[in-house]
């Protein structure tokens, strides 16, 4: 049985979460880590600014620019072609680039699977009983933060929107937060420490090993 340590908002460690061994206790799969990653920041990429037109685009052309023998030139179908000024531009940037990349459901979640139970082989999943404020204030959760075995930066994965957490966090450049079900390939890899809210770790298991209908 897999477990997290718990601990409150004290710093203190009150005890340990069971996880589940499908989603924490999978063997690393580098290869289908690394396209999830890559499609990921496919997916993400805009197109370009940039957008040339082709010779079949730009305006004029239509007339052949002289008769094709006796006049000694090379000859020439249209004024639009990539050679002639004002003519198309061949090869050049376009903007309607679709840079989208396809993988299947069941690997995109082994793929994040993976990637958690690396995590977790390193000792660097913990969990967060609760947090309480009566206001929002980055520095009182910025000091809750140090009192836990955070080094580096640290993932929040929450059950559900928590704007307490979410704007007490906002400031804080080294944490980010993001709810359960939008847990990332992208983030997993940039952020050293994963905190799950104690209801988080439940909520992954309904989300990811739900049975299709």
């Amino acid at each position: 049985m897999l477990k997290v340590d718990l601990y409150n908002q004290a710093g203190e460690k009150t005890g340990e979460v069971t996880v589940s061994e499908e989603i924490f206790g999978q063997k690393f799969n580098q290869d289908l880590v690394h396209q999830a990653l890559v499609r990921q920041h496919a997916n993400a990429r805009l197109g370009m600014i940039s957008h040339t037109l082709t010779k079949g685009e730009v305006r004029g052309g239509g007339k052949k620019p002289f008769k094709q023998k006796g006049t000694g030139r090379a000859r020439q179908g249209s004024i639009r072609n990539p050679h002639w000024i004002h003519g198309g531009v061949a090869f050049g940037p376009r903007n309607n680039r679709n840079y989208k990349q396809m993988m299947p459901k069941k690997q995109r979640r082994q793929a994040l699977f993976s990637a958690l139970s690396v995590k977790m082989s390193e000792g660097k999943i913990l969990a967060l009983a609760e947090y309480k404020n009566d206001v929002v204030k980055t520095k009182t959760f910025e000091q809750m933060l140090h009192k836990l075995p955070i080094q580096k930066d640290v993932l929040i994965v929450l059950p559900a929107k928590n704007q307490l957490i979410e704007k007490s966090s906002n400031n804080l450049s080294f944490v980010k937060s993001i709810q359960v079900g939008y847990l990332n390939i992208a983030d997993l890899q940039k952020y050293d420490h994963i905190l799950f809210l104690q209801e988080a770790l439940k909520k992954i298991e309904e989300i990811f090993l739900k049975k299709p209908l």
